[in-house]
């Protein structure tokens, strides 16, 4: 079966769809210290394709899965690093990249954390908006490596790439926080929600989070909290492979509200 097979109706939670791609994973390899970055970046560029083209951001380059490549069709067991995130370019991350872009001043001579960066499109977007200082912040070290390569792809230097988990840990002066596609599991999105209220209350924070309306956002108790800036009709190749997913939003988070 391939990757494609794997996207159907019933896999509508993020976290399920990538299971049930990659069941096996985990203890092939932890991180990438089981192998050399230049071991990854040989990797990521074999089994990925320059891509974007189709996205809300045509203007941003990035490294992705795509039918063309061999872990589309490939036997799941010997995938070598842990869940693939970072290859795919999530509705969420698109319509926050989209919307930077269309709104520089946003973080224009800010301080940046996109957290959960993934293939590190946010974070792209927020350095040619302007932004002062950027922090890409993934538990995935291969993520950090792909960030990086998706970067020089677009003529950027790379931002700070940070791999422990921000969530929880004592707020930082960040201006702005970033989050797409971060709201597919419950746990997930309440820790979140706890975080987010610190990090704003300590600095002043501004929160954006760019989703697609998946079930977990929509029923979540911060969903009432949000206010919404944009919608964004996704590109047809887009809906397709979202389970038919039509639209995706940016919200600024207000816990005043």
């Amino acid at each position: 079966m391939t990757m494609l097979g794997f996207l159907t109706p019933q896999t509508r939670n993020v976290k399920v769809f990538i299971q049930v791609f990659i069941p096996t994973t985990r203890h092939i390899c932890s991180s990438v210290n089981c192998q050399s970055e230049e071991y990854v970046r040989k990797f990521i560029l074999e089994n990925t394709e320059i891509a974007g083209q189709q996205s809300l951001t045509p203007q941003v380059k990035l490294r992705l899965f795509t039918p063309n490549c061999r872990f589309w069709r490939e036997r799941p067991e010997l995938w070598p690093f842990e869940d693939p995130y970072w290859a795919i370019y999530w509705p969420g991350g698109q319509a926050l990249s989209r919307f930077l872009l269309d709104n520089p001043a946003v973080c224009q001579g800010k301080t940046v954390l996109d957290l959960g960066s993934g293939c590190g499109a946010s974070a792209i977007a927020a350095k040619l908006s302007g932004a002062a200082h950027v922090v890409a912040n993934d538990i995935d070290t291969v993520a950090a490596v792909a960030t990086h390569m998706n970067c020089e792809l677009n003529g950027l230097p790379p931002p700070v790439c940070l791999t422990n988990n921000m969530i929880g840990s004592q707020p930082e002066g960040f201006d702005l926080i970033l989050l797409g596609d971060m709201f597919y599991d419950e746990a997930l999105a309440t820790s979140l929600h706890s975080w987010l209220d610190r990090c704003i209350k300590t600095h002043g924070t501004k929160v954006l989070i760019g989703d697609p309306g998946r079930a977990q956002f929509e029923e979540h108790s911060i969903r009432r909290l949000l206010h919404q800036l944009a919608e964004f009709e996704l590109p047809k190749s887009v809906r397709e492979e979202n389970y038919g997913l039509t639209c995706s939003s940016v919200w600024c988070y207000r816990p005043e509200l």
